[in-house]
């Protein structure tokens, strides 16, 4: 079986995407910072629950070990859960849970990877979930196996030259103001990205896809906000889309178009 270091993805489309695996040391790593925080969290409620050491100081010990291993449990599933396959220590080392086939994480997965984190844990600082990270082709331990999940590295993504992009070309839409801040208005960040990504890798599509992609997305900026029908004739719907970027990232409202960039 031989190793790799990252994952291709490839839609139904033919659009491929390629993300880094994060290997041992990095896991590790951010594992160290998980168990900090555990560690701090524990000692916090420790001592609240210091008051049942006057009753009992078996009682107290043994309400010790229940928190320390219902926080040990509960704090990578409620983290990952929320942040989206992110506890603290990989949101400091730029990590991600995902599926390991690149579809959205379920809280199923979620479950599963953190029950077995025990198991890869024995003996001692994870050293069967090392060794099953070292040497599966993935990168995973047992937990990420069984739940069909990997650990990827997120690049530092550089704001793209709009000028690039969108530069030379006139924007039928910019007649219609109204119409423009209603499209911004309901537009999340993530459309927005997605419309913008879809600009900037349009070379690396191959002629099919391109044209499905476009066509999709453009469809559905269309159906968002309808412009008349004037506003788009005569133009394909790759055009129409870097209207609609243009409009997204380049409108008056400068905080807005920050924000968008940078989401």
């Amino acid at each position: 079986m031989s190793k790799t270091n990252a994952l291709q993805i490839v839609t139904p489309e033919g659009i491929a995407f390629s993300q880094q695996l994060a290997g041992p040391v990095s896991r590790f790593t951010a594992w160290l910072i998980d168990l900090a925080c555990i560690l701090a969290l524990s000692v916090v409620l420790r001592t609240v629950f210091a008051v049942f050491s006057l009753l009992s100081t078996d009682l107290a010990q043994a309400l010790t070990l229940i928190l320390y291993f219902f926080l040990s449990i509960s704090y990578g599933m409620i983290m990952e859960w929320y942040w989206r396959g992110q506890t603290i220590g990989k949101r400091v080392l730029r990590l991600r849970v995902v599926d390991a086939s690149g579809f959205r994480l379920q809280p199923s997965q979620v479950v599963i990877r953190n029950l077995l984190r025990s198991v890869d844990m024995i003996p001692f600082f994870y050293l069967i979930g090392g060794l099953a990270c070292l040497l599966s082709r993935r990168a995973q331990r047992l937990g990420d196996f069984a739940a069909s999940t990997i650990v990827v590295r997120i690049p530092k993504v550089e704001e793209p030259d709009l000028d690039q992009v969108l530069a030379g070309k006139f924007n039928s839409l910019r007649s219609y103001p109204h119409l423009e801040a209603r499209l911004r208005q309901r537009t999340s960040p993530a459309e927005a990205r997605l419309a913008l990504h879809a600009l900037i890798r349009r070379d690396q599509l191959d002629s099919t896809a391109r044209l499905t992609l476009f066509e999709e997305l453009a469809e559905y900026f269309r159906a968002l906000v309808p412009f008349p029908p004037e506003a788009s004739d005569g133009i394909t719907d790759e055009q129409y889309l870097r209207n609609v970027v243009d409009v997204l990232y380049r409108s008056q409202n400068r905080p807005r178009e920050k924000a968008l960039a940078q989401a």
